[in-house]
């Protein structure tokens, strides 16, 4: 499970770069549900919508600086711990995803938590 983490890991950080629909696209199923926060009210739902919300969101490659560990997993959920540095004088963040990976590689469920680090 481990190869499958860093494979969509290394993947999502490369659509992170580009902002490409398709680079998004690959990385999810067609009804994956993507929360940005636990029990999200407004979830981004199927792959076309995350790709919009994704964009509409997006942050500009350069802007940032991303760093994670593998936390565990438990069958098909992987546990990630991140660390989103935001260059300039924007907030950095510490961060928590819950991703299910399918067989083919991609996402049909991911789960964000991310707090604002404190210096």
């Amino acid at each position: 499970m481990s190869d499958a983490v860093n494979s969509w890991m290394a993947k999502y950080i490369a659509a992170w770069t580009t902002n490409e629909p398709e680079d998004i696209r690959a990385l999810f199923t067609e009804e994956a549900v993507y929360e940005t926060r636990p029990h999200d009210g407004d979830p981004w739902r199927g792959r076309e919508q995350i790709v919009d919300r994704w964009l509409e969101a997006r942050d500009e490659p350069g802007d940032w600086i991303f760093d994670w560990n593998l936390l565990g997993t438990d069958g098909a959920l992987a546990f990630v711990q991140g660390f989103t540095d935001y260059l300039g004088d924007r907030p950095s963040y510490d961060n928590l995803w819950v991703i299910r990976l399918e067989p083919d590689g991609r996402a049909s469920a991911l789960t964000e938590w991310f707090m604002e680090r404190k210096a």
